[in-house]
């Protein structure tokens, strides 16, 4: 009988199959992580070893079948377990598949030695459990070995060589300062008190914008790994979260590059005005915005500069065109070949703090223009902008729009009344479903969510949709 030929198949990528789903799976994990970056040595050597055994079998006569039955295949990741709050976090232990290490899986203290590694090759082994979407658990481990819960996450793109936890991720690791923060150091938040629920690690990918408020976590959590951009240190938990520096760590990226573009050369010549005002969306809004922060207007941009208009660019530009003594239509919000010729060059004068009644800047809430002034530039008279300011229900006319407050009390951890009135009014428009109580003063992320469902239900997308209420919003919402 002539001996079979055997060959591999690549699986159809719209076959539904389980043969085909399976061999698409196993070909993921098998390309997950190269050997010499500390890749599980059996996903590639399974298959290899499969074919071989088989062909084996059938040439001595034993039948592929028995040749079949007689190998054993490392395990995948296999189901995800439904974990339940009660669930107990990972603790140490070596990785799924290898022998254990001379050192108790649960003894404290850092190991003996660790392995060098640098900033780009955390970022790239992070990166792969993100393309592959690997399932959170914290009893089942991915086919590199390590557990697929949040500390395992971090041992694995610090390529420990064991499964850590929030417990003792620290001993790896040296504290260090927010300002000190660079990709691939993490921060760390473990509770001793409830060590199996509440602790959570993430790793540090780069700041979002230069105001470094928020910044691109990776994480593993439910359903699946995650990267996003995240508040400070973990959405509101500001204090509890430690950021770290794993010590093996040596020179490589400064920035994630998925997270922070390099910022272009600022084109001289002025681009024209189509390039600005509702609507546009290009890098000249983004140049603008990071100029105008430089000349003083970084309390308009509370999330940084953004290639979207909004209302954050018009105040900005106008307040900037406002300090130059600028009045009417030559301060309109909208720069011209003027306004950008003084911010390329930086000349002229910066934007004045903000105080009540300075040009740019929201007034105080519930104030009213003396009699006969004229109101600011943006605010009172201007169609589409912050509406008329004042007590609703002033007398003389239909209610009044209140003042927009600014959007600083509209952060995380504000608490103030104005935080109130935004999310009784919410509910009074029909989108107070993500309210469980309240409303209250403390900004919450129902507030956000509610805000961001009013936003998208007028239509906006992106940046103008973040959930964060600017002028237009607060017109809209309280007329």
């Amino acid at each position: 009988m002539p001996v079979p030929a055997f060959e591999e198949y690549e699986p159809a990528g719209d076959c539904a199959c389980p043969g085909c789903a399976q061999r698409r799976r196993a070909l993921a994990r098998a390309r997950a992580i190269p050997l010499r970056d500390g890749g599980h040595p059996a996903a590639r050597g399974a298959r290899r070893a499969l074919v071989l055994a088989t062909a084996a079998g059938v040439v001595l006569g034993g039948g592929g079948s028995a040749a079949l039955a007689a190998v054993n295949p490392v395990p995948g990741p296999g189901p995800v377990s439904l974990d339940t709050p009660g669930s107990p976090q990972g603790g140490r232990s070596p990785l799924h598949g290898r022998p254990a290490p001379a050192k108790p899986a649960g003894a404290p203290g850092a190991p003996s030695a660790v392995k060098r590694i640098d900033r780009t090759s955390i970022i790239t082994r992070a990166k792969t459990w993100l393309d592959a979407k690997v399932p959170y658990s914290m009893s089942t481990y991915w086919s590199d070995g390590y557990r697929q819960d949040c500390s395992g996450y971090v041992s694995m793109a610090w390529n420990l060589g064991t499964n850590e936890w929030t417990g003792s991720l620290d001993k790896f690791a040296t504290k260090i300062t927010k300002d000190e923060l660079l990709p691939g150091d993490m921060l760390l938040f473990h509770n001793p008190a409830d060590p199996t629920n509440g602790s959570h690690v993430v790793l540090f990918g780069g700041w979002v914008d230069e105001t470094r408020t928020h910044y691109v976590a990776y994480e593993q959590t439910r359903p699946n790994t995650r990267k996003g951009a995240t508040p400070y240190g973990y959405w509101n938990n500001a204090t509890k979260y430690v950021p770290y520096r794993f010590n093996g760590v040596t020179a490589g990226l400064a920035e994630d590059p998925a997270s922070t573009d390099p910022k272009p050369a600022v084109p001289t010549v002025f681009p024209g005005a189509t390039q600005f005002g509702p609507g546009a969306n290009n890098e000249h809004v983004a140049q603008l915005g990071r100029m105008l922060i430089e000349r003083g207007g970084r309390r308009f941009y509370p999330k940084g500069a953004n290639t979207a208009w909004s209302d954050a660019d018009r105040l900005a530009t106008q307040a900037f065109q406002s300090a130059q003594g600028w009045t009417g239509a030559d301060a309109d919000g909208i720069p011209g070949t003027h306004t950008w010729q003084l911010l390329v060059e930086h000349k002229g004068k910066d934007i004045r703090p903000s105080a009540e009644g300075a040009p740019g800047s929201p007034p105080r809430p519930g104030t009213v223009p003396a009699p006969g002034a004229a109101p600011a530039p943006g605010h009172a008279g201007t169609p589409g902008q912050g509406g008329v300011h004042g007590p609703v229900g002033a007398p003389g006319g239909p209610a009044a729009v209140p003042g927009y407050p600014g959007t600083s009390v509209f952060r995380p951890g504000s608490t103030n009344p104005f935080v109130t009135a935004l999310g009784r009014q919410l509910v009074k428009k029909g989108f107070g479903k993500n309210y469980t109580s309240g409303p209250g003063p403390r900004w919450s992320e129902a507030d956000r969510r509610s805000v961001e469902a009013f936003q998208r239900a007028q239509g906006w997308r992106g940046a103008a949709a973040d959930g964060y209420p600017g002028p237009e919003t607060w017109r809209r919402l309280f007329a």
